[in-house]
């Protein structure tokens, strides 16, 4: 039930079918992580690329057919095509991975994973933030890895806002509508040829539900749909976006994505084993796991007790308010038949959402999860421990410690987020002991020969990388000069005299209050000093978006944005507009620091800091979230936090001002006579190799694997004890 390629190839006429396997690639979101397989749709037009935002369906319909005319004439360019496609197809047809190795009788176990949101490539913007981007790089290491798993989510068709920055400083939302059929997404077809569209069971009134694809390498990702002719206008709006505000809205969308997808992998025919709840939005999928099961004479008890035994929760959530709570009127209203179906009354379906120490605030997900899982983790050693004193009440036999939430601490994608220029850099120092140090590249040994590592060589990577995002700040500036003709104090505001030679901090984040973004502007008069130092100075990117709901994160960014434009913080301050995932890349291999300094305990991970360290970029960062697992004392910077609400800020910011003043900005700038600061290079490979491997997806995906996946395996065998 999908699109052949045969089908795909229809709607490509004026490429030849000698390159034909482009269309192949540009369907398979591989290409995403492997920057010679770029090449070759860079190389059809760099301008055109470009234009299509590195889209490469938008490239090959927008391409004329000139071009294709020319690169068969080509015979280098062939030759690099022949032998990536090879690559592709030796990548795809391999089943032999770590996991079947590990486990070469896991080979059926299926894992279903779900997630309402999936942070994969810009030009699929399915994605809010970290636990999206989180979602995207655990299912590209498992394609990596030969992890069995189908994953679901939303098809949202208007997901994506971007940001425009008024000359006042406030935070427009510029609505972008996804074209279906300039995206890297295929139709799922049913037997008669038309789009697979599914009925969300015992849900009224009724909910329809079309089904697309997304390849990520290996692994298919099966994305939701609900704008479509036969739904209500209301069930239409289901998937424009994410994370609906009305709580209707929300609950229709967590019936769809649990309840609905569960319903479409029933259709496809796709048997799993075992289910990921990534987060608590998908963990109806699980009731209807258990629905299934009554429906075949078990009891609702019996039931509950086997699906729970296959089942994983991860919760990325450290506050109590960011947990979703219906009101029980609206869940009796959409779960009233569908508790008949489970064989319980409303009052027990209910208890089950139940918050003992939250009495009378409805029905919480996080808790329903919890009760409906076997396996519980957060996303950080410090974020486990704050899950189990959040959740201890539905434990009230246990002591704090035994609370049955463990931890899996989040990591990276390397082939994602490690630059290539990087790449090529460890690959010549690396090769030479590990030749295939890529695919180990979660043993932590592999990394210690950073140090075979010329100073030189490094820091030169970094300049030109970090001369690279100052260039694409600047371009980006120069558009929008051209298309609104903005005043020069915008200009300045945006980053337009930021200086390559100047010691670059990073601050890129959602912009919500915990995270602080403007805490370093808490002393303004020694920020000035820091800044302007006339032999030292320093200069800040901010980049971030804040929810179109958060007003009070639209005054924090607009007063960072008024920093910004004026005289006295000469020019040393940047807001970069619109920031997502491209700019994410830019930022994370180019700035010298990368700042974080959230209120704690309330960063449960924070995956950016590990993107930055992977590729030389030294951490400035509370110790809250991954960060207190990452120091060390000697790969980057860490301060405790006061913990006194009326103090914290104050002191907080003196804890940073400190920093800079007395060890950030001095080890910048003590170059040698060679022009290199050999002492900072030092601390640049000490970050590199003492969290490249311990923060990566692979050592990430491999821990769910061996921590969850063999007692998955025999409870889907019938060996599973019951809870």
């Amino acid at each position: 039930m999908a699109d052949t390629t045969d089908r795909l190839m229809d709607k490509f006429p004026h490429v030849p079918e000698r390159l034909s396997g482009l269309v192949d690639l540009a369907y398979n979101l591989w290409w995403s992580w492997h920057p010679e397989a770029r090449v070759l749709f860079k190389q059809i037009n760099q301008q055109a690329w470009k234009k299509s935002i590195h889209n490469p369906v938008k490239l090959l319909q927008e391409s004329p057919a000139e071009f294709y005319v020319n690169l068969i004439s080509n015979p280098e360019y062939l030759r690099r095509y022949d032998i990536i496609m090879n690559r592709f197809s030796r990548y795809m047809a391999n089943h032999n991975g770590w996991f079947s190795e590990q486990y070469p009788k896991g080979r059926s176990l299926t894992i279903a994973y779900f997630s309402a949101e999936y942070g994969l490539h810009h030009s699929l913007p399915f994605y809010a933030g970290g636990l999206g981007f989180l979602a995207g790089d655990h299912l590209k290491e498992c394609s990596d890895l030969g992890v069995p798993l189908v994953a679901v989510g939303f098809m949202y068709s208007e997901g994506y806002l971007h940001q425009h920055i008024r000359p006042d400083g406030w935070q427009d939302n510029i609505k972008e509508m996804l074209d279906r059929d300039a995206a890297t997404i295929i139709r799922v077809l049913n037997a008669s040829g038309e789009q697979m569209v599914i009925q969300v069971p015992f849900i009224e009134p009724p909910i329809h539900v079309a089904v697309w694809k997304v390849n990520v390498g290996k692994i298919p990702l099966y994305l939701l749909d609900t704008d479509i002719p036969s739904n209500l206008p209301e069930n239409r709006t289901i998937s424009h976006r994410l994370y609906a505000e009305q709580a209707e809205q929300r609950l229709k969308q967590e019936i769809v994505l649990g309840i609905g997808g569960r319903k479409v992998l029933n259709d496809l025919g796709i048997e799993f084993s075992a289910l990921h709840l990534n987060e608590g939005h998908p963990v109806f999928a699980q009731l209807e796991r258990i629905r299934e099961r009554v429906a075949t004479g078990m009891s609702f008890e019996t039931a509950m007790n086997q699906a729970k035994g296959t089942a994983v929760f991860t919760t990325h959530t450290p506050v109590p308010a960011g947990n979703d709570i219906f009101p029980l009127d609206l869940m009796s209203r959409y779960f009233s038949e569908y508790c008949q179906q489970l064989g319980i009354d409303e009052a027990t379906f209910f208890s089950l959402g139940h918050h003992p120490c939250e009495a009378g605030t409805g029905f919480n997900m996080t808790a329903f999860a919890l009760r409906i899982t076997q396996y519980h983790n957060g996303v950080s050693k410090k974020h486990g421990m704050v899950a189990r004193e959040m959740w201890r009440c539905l434990w009230p036999g246990l002591q704090v410690q035994d609370i049955p939430i463990d931890h899996i601490t989040n990591g990276v994608h390397i082939p994602t987020w490690l630059n290539p220029r990087m790449d090529s850099l460890y690959s010549k120092y690396f090769s030479s002991v590990d030749p295939q140090w890529q695919t180990n590249r979660d043993n932590p040994e592999i990394w210690q020969m950073v140090d075979e590592i010329p100073d030189k060589a490094l820091w030169e990577e970094h300049i030109w990388l970090k001369q690279k995002l100052l260039n694409r700040i600047r371009e980006k500036k120069r558009i929008k000069w051209e298309s609104q003709l903005n005043e020069p104090g915008n200009l300045v505001a945006e980053g337009l005299m930021l200086n390559p030679s100047v010691l670059t901090i990073g601050f890129a984040r959602r912009f919500s209050t915990y995270k602080r973004a403007d805490l370093i502007f808490h002393d303004k008069i020694r920020l000035r000093r820091i800044l302007n130092n006339p032999w030292r100075p320093v200069q800040i990117i901010f980049a971030g978006k804040a929810h179109p709901a958060d007003n009070e994160g639209k005054e924090i960014l607009q007063r960072i944005y008024e920093f910004a434009q004026q005289p006295g913080f000469g020019g040393r301050i940047g807001f970069v507009e619109d920031y997502g995932e491209q700019m994410a890349q830019y930022l994370v291999h180019g700035v010298d620091v990368w700042m974080n300094n959230p209120i704690p305990p309330m960063e449960a991970c924070g995956t950016s800091g590990m993107k930055a360290s992977l590729n030389g970029v030294l951490n400035l960062s509370i110790l809250d979230g991954w960060w207190i697992e990452g120091y060390n004392g000697n790969n980057g910077w860490a301060f405790e936090g006061e913990a006194s609400p009326e103090s914290r800020d104050a002191s907080d910011a003196a804890a940073i001002y400190s920093l800079l003043e007395n060890e950030v900005v001095p080890l910048y700038y003590s170059a040698s006579l060679d022009g290199i600061p050999h002492g900072w290079v030092k601390k640049m490979k000490e970050t590199i190799k003492s969290t490249s491997a311990a923060f990566s997806a692979r050592r990430m995906v491999k821990e769910y694997v061996t921590k969850y996946y063999p007692s998955l395996l025999a409870c889907a065998e019938n060996e599973c004890p019951v809870p």
